[in-house]
């Protein structure tokens, strides 16, 4: 289960990384929409309004973006390093996730299949393992 702790704790920090990507192209596009409206606008008053509402609308979208990012690369990496805390929070996470179909619901699922198992939850207080069921 070690294995599979270790792959989720990457697909978390990639899913993260994407996010964070995400962040800068909305950045760049509303940033260059805005800029091109500014430059090319024939009404100042028109111009005056949409500028704006395009800077607002883009910064907003984007800070929620990468909020929404920042938790993923924390659990990514707290999950990597074996610390208690990722765990609940991957779980969190993963619930959260299943709700972003396709990729994060299949993150989500793989994920609380890990971070519930017995043995991953062993894993992560420290015990040895339990026995294996037949």
């Amino acid at each position: 289960m070690q294995q599979h702790v270790t792959i989720l704790g990457v697909l978390f920090i990639v899913l993260g990384i994407f996010g964070v990507i995400g962040f800068l192209v909305i950045a760049l596009v509303f940033g260059g929409s805005a800029g091109i409206v500014s430059m090319a606008g024939d009404d100042p008053e028109a111009t005056a309004i949409a500028v704006p509402i395009l800077g607002t609308v883009g910064t907003l979208l984007g800070l929620f973006i990468l909020i929404m990012s920042i938790p993923d690369i924390i659990a990514g990496i707290g999950l990597l390093e074996r610390r208690p805390w990722a765990r609940i929070l991957g779980i969190v996470l993963c619930i959260l996730g299943l709700l972003h179909f396709p990729f994060g619901t299949i993150v989500g699922v793989y994920g609380l299949w890990v971070l519930f198992s017995p043995e991953t939850e062993a894993l992560f207080r420290g015990a040895p393992p339990p026995p294996p069921s037949s």
